[in-house]
C-alpha cells in the first residue's frame, strides 16, 4: 500500500514537472491569443493579430450564397505608414505548388508527361548526381515522397537565397538519400524545383506561361504574378523578419498574387471547375487541395473548409526565426473559422 501511494506520488509529481516544462517552453503569447475570448468579427479577430505583433494582415472569405469578404489590418508599410490593403500583391511561397501540381495534371492528361516517369528519364544528366534517379517518378516526386534532400534546408539558406535553378540543384548534388523513394514522406522544395523544370523542358518554355494560358486566363486571374520583376513594387505588401531590421519586399522568392486570387484559384480547385475532363481525378490521385507558404517575411495560408462551403485566405506580414508566428498564425487561423461557423 505504501508502495501505490509513493508511486502514485511520483507519477503526480513528473506529470507537474513536466507541465511546468511545457508551460515554460512555450511562449506566453500562444497561450494568450488561444484563450482570449473569441472576437465577435473578423475584423476584430485581424486587429487582435496585429497587437500580438504582426505588422500587417490580410484575409479574404469566400463562403457560397455570400459576397466575397475582404479584410486588412495593420501596415502595407511600416516605414511609410501606408495601411493595410485587401488588394495588395502578397509573396505567396509554397501556395505555388497547388499551381504547380494543376499544370501537371494537365500535361498529363494531354499526354505531354507521365506521372510514371523517373528523373533518369526526365533529366538524364542527373543520373548518378541524384540518388535513386531511376527510382524516383514524377509521381514521387509531386507527393514529396522522392527521398531528395531539401535544398532550401541548407545552412543559412535564407541568409543568401540561391537564384537560379543551377544554384538550388548545386545544393544537393551528390549528397544521400534521405530515405528509399516511395517509402516515406518529407516536404522537400528541391521536388518542385525539378519538377518545373521538368515542365519547362517539356514546353520549350517557362511553365509559368502555360499556367497563365491553362489556368490563369480561363479563371480571369489578373492579379497573380510569376515574380517580383512583373508588378509594380508599390503594390506588394511589405515583409517583415524578427530580428531583421528592414523590408523584405525586394526579396524575390516567386509567385505574388492578391488573396482575392488565390481565393478564387482555391475555389476553382476545390469544386473542380480549374479541370477538363478527366483532370481532376488525375490531380487528386497526387495532391492537396489547400497549401501554406513560408518565405522570411511573408506567411500565407489557403484552405477550403467543406462543412462552411467557404474559402478562406491568411496572409501574415511577419516571420520570426523560431516560428512562434506561424504556430500563432494557425491559432488565429481557427479563430477566423469559429467566427464564420458562429456567424453561421
Amino acid at each position: 500500500m505504501i508502495k501505490n501511494k509513493k508511486a502514485k506520488w511520483i507519477v503526480r509529481l513528473v506529470l507537474l514537472v513536466g507541465t511546468v516544462v511545457s508551460m515554460f517552453f512555450v511562449p506566453w503569447l500562444l497561450v494568450k491569443a488561444w484563450i482570449l475570448p473569441l472576437s465577435d468579427t473578423i475584423q476584430e479577430q485581424l486587429d487582435e493579430a496585429i497587437s500580438h505583433g504582426f505588422d500587417g494582415m490580410i484575409v479574404y472569405i469566400d463562403q457560397a450564397d455570400s459576397p466575397p469578404q475582404y479584410y486588412a489590418a495593420g501596415w502595407h508599410n511600416r516605414e511609410s505608414r501606408i495601411p493595410a490593403k485587401p488588394q495588395a500583391l502578397f509573396k505567396i511561397a509554397s501556395i505555388s505548388k497547388l499551381y504547380d501540381a494543376v499544370a501537371v495534371t494537365k500535361l498529363v492528361s494531354d499526354g505531354r508527361l507521365s506521372l510514371d516517369k523517373t528523373i533518369a528519364d526526365y533529366l538524364p544528366e542527373l543520373s548518378g548526381r541524384i540518388e535513386n534517379a531511376d527510382k524516383i517518378t514524377l509521381r514521387l516526386l509531386i507527393q514529396h515522397r522522392s527521398g531528395i534532400p531539401n535544398f532550401t534546408d541548407a545552412p543559412d539558406f535564407w541568409a543568401a537565397p540561391t537564384e537560379t535553378y543551377e544554384e538550388s540543384l548545386a545544393l544537393i548534388l551528390d549528397k544521400p538519400a534521405n530515405f528509399e523513394p516511395g517509402e516515406n514522406y518529407e516536404y522537400c522544395n528541391t521536388n518542385y524545383l525539378l519538377i518545373n523544370k521538368i515542365m519547362d523542358d517539356e514546353l520549350g518554355y517557362n511553365n509559368f506561361q502555360f499556367i497563365q494560358e491553362a489556368i490563369l486566363n480561363p479563371l480571369n486571374l489578373h492579379n497573380t504574378f510569376r515574380s517580383l520583376s512583373e508588378v509594380n513594387m508599390e503594390d506588394v505588401m511589405s515583409g517583415y523578419h524578427v530580428g531583421y531590421p528592414y523590408d523584405l519586399k525586394e526579396n524575390d522568392h516567386g509567385m505574388h498574387a492578391t488573396a482575392e486570387d488565390v481565393g478564387t484559384f482555391l475555389r476553382a480547385l476545390n469544386d473542380g471547375s480549374v479541370f477538363e475532363e478527366g483532370e481532376q481525378e488525375i490531380y487528386t490521385s497526387i495532391y492537396e487541395y489547400e497549401h501554406a507558404g513560408w518565405v522570411p517575411g511573408y506567411q500565407s495560408f489557403a484552405k477550403y473548409h467543406e462543412k462552411l462551403d467557404a474559402v478562406v485566405v491568411e496572409f501574415y506580414s511577419t516571420t520570426d526565426p523560431k516560428l512562434y508566428n506561424w504556430n500563432l498564425s494557425e491559432i488565429i487561423n481557427n479563430r477566423i473559422v469559429k467566427i464564420i461557423k458562429k456567424k453561421n
